[in-house]
């Protein structure tokens, strides 16, 4: 009974390594067709609180305001283009989803069963990071960031902040922390196919750590309170992500050793 799903699992390797690249190539557009086709209908169902998207994405430079500042465009289509562009980005996010899983359908054909159960929580784990990252950027570094670069800014000069500078602003800070928060599952990963160990990364922590302020100091506005509110998250990412991998290593160990 045991032996089954082996078979079937080697007999499925076996069929897709007789595939011709072409049809793989076949079926991976199968796929992008339905993610492009779901990314583009909720876009399309979006649309119409376009406005409302972005005036949620500017409520935390807009409290930091004066009483006597607004946002301004300055250029004609700008009033257009950035709530567009905006609700193109929150209907990639809110795709983000069923394009991991189309991926997964993708490849899943080709890993082991002992491949695809550790997949399948990895997957669950990145998506959930990722939308966790873009959450953290909203409503504790973008207020933090916005706070300071004005209460520094000269008292002769009104900040006014042009909507499309802002939007790119702002959707840089989200996928920097977005991608910043998959860190654990980046250095899960690593452990279980062998390219480090936990040993490894232990030795060389502090190498680590300060490779974490050196990626912040180029990836975030050129301030110390950016680069720290990024260097310190993905220090602490790291360390989740070594002690999962820790507790991994013993399970795997203790299982070698009950076998």
């Amino acid at each position: 009974m045991n032996e089954l799903p082996a078979a079937s699992v080697k007999t499925e390797a076996e069929h897709l390594d007789q595939m011709p690249v072409m049809q793989h190539l076949i079926i991976l557009r199968q796929y992008l067709f339905k993610i492009v086709g779901v990314t583009i209908a909720l876009f399309f169902c979006l649309l119409p609180f376009r406005n409302y998207t972005y005036q949620l994405l500017s409520e935390p430079l807009r409290q930091q305001l004066p009483a006597t500042s607004s946002m301004i465009a300055t250029d004609v289509t700008a009033t257009f283009m950035a709530p567009f562009k905006l609700n193109l980005f929150v209907a990639l996010v809110l795709a983000m989803p069923f394009i991991i899983y189309q991926l997964w359908s993708f490849i899943r054909p080709a890993l082991y069963e002992k491949e695809r159960f550790l997949a399948v929580p990895l997957l669950a784990g990145s998506i959930a990071l990722f939308y966790l990252g873009i959450a953290f950027a909203y409503f504790i570094t973008l207020p933090a960031i916005l706070h300071f670069f004005i209460s520094v800014s000269p008292e002769t000069v009104a900040p006014m902040t042009d909507i499309n500078s802002y939007l790119s602003f702002c959707l840089k800070l989200f996928l920097v922390f977005g991608l910043t928060f998959e860190i654990p599952i980046i250095t899960l990963i690593l452990i279980l196919i062998g390219v480090v160990s936990t040993q490894s990364l232990v030795e060389k922590r502090r190498f680590i750590v300060v490779g974490c302020f050196f990626v912040a100091m180029f990836v975030t506005p050129p301030d110390a309170l950016s680069m720290v509110m990024l260097a310190v998250p993905m220090w602490m990412l790291f360390e989740v992500g070594l002690l999962l991998g820790k507790l991994l290593e013993k399970r795997k160990s203790k299982n070698e050793e009950a076998a």
